[in-house]
């Protein structure tokens, strides 16, 4: 299937959001779910998977992606330009809300706050009588993706709270700071009955779901994805 972009703006230094509009597919995908694309990049033929990072909406679709400079292909995907076509595969993958809708702590790390971003986009409003929590941890403020609209959010969700934290804040930071570990297991408190999506790097994820095992959380409420 074949993609046109649309739109590509820097949410954050070396990352950019772009937003496409699929040719021949409807956009029929769950939040949470990723697309597979491919190019011919010298004599290889690459392919990388993207986390969604909006909500269903016709025949369009938005992706979050860093800058890999020594990489192969998000060179080329930040060198389109509005007008540019690319070729994907999809929609893929489990990570997606469990039903029935729980209570649920969303922890990220990175550009993992893409499928977050589809998820509450698209259900927040459905389910009033659910909390939710969205735990963003990076290094430095400027690199709290989307910031604002978590903010505006939970403005105007009552059951949504948002809680970024930054391991290399400057002095005028008044959030959370350190490791997303500690705030997360904060977060959940004594709760058990809670639903935990994980989504960032394989180290992070790994480390959090280890310490979610030790504390008696059945796996069952632990759904994560992880990235190298």
């Amino acid at each position: 299937m074949k993609a046109r972009l649309t739109d590509a703006r820097e949410i954050a230094p070396h990352t950019l959001h772009f937003e496409f509009e699929a040719l021949d597919w409807n956009a029929a995908f769950v939040p949470g779910q990723f697309l597979s694309f491919t190019e011919k990049i010298g004599e290889d033929e690459i392919t990388r998977a993207y986390s969604i990072a909006s909500p269903p909406h016709g025949g369009r679709f938005a992706l979050c992606a860093n800058l890999v400079t020594e990489g192969r292909f998000t060179p080329f995907l930040f060198g389109l330009r509005p007008g540019d076509d690319v070729e994907f595969k999809g929609p893929y993958g489990a990570f997606i809300l469990r039903r029935p809708v729980s209570d649920s702590l969303f922890v990220a790390t990175g550009t993992g706050i893409a499928p977050f971003r589809s998820m509450l986009m698209a259900k927040l409003g459905e389910y009033p009588e659910r909390n939710f929590t969205l735990l963003f941890g990076v290094r430095h403020e400027e690199g709290l993706l989307y910031h604002d609209e978590w903010l505006r959010m939970a403005r105007e969700f009552p059951n949504f709270r948002y809680l970024p934290t930054l391991t290399r804040p400057t002095a005028t930071w008044q959030g959370l700071t350190g490791r997303i570990h500690a705030h997360a297991l904060e977060a959940l408190g004594d709760r058990r009955d809670m639903d935990v999506y994980i989504c960032g790097l394989r180290e992070m994820v790994d480390e959090l779901r280890g310490k979610l095992k030790e504390l008696g959380f059945d796996r069952k409420r632990i759904i994560y994805e992880k990235y190298d």
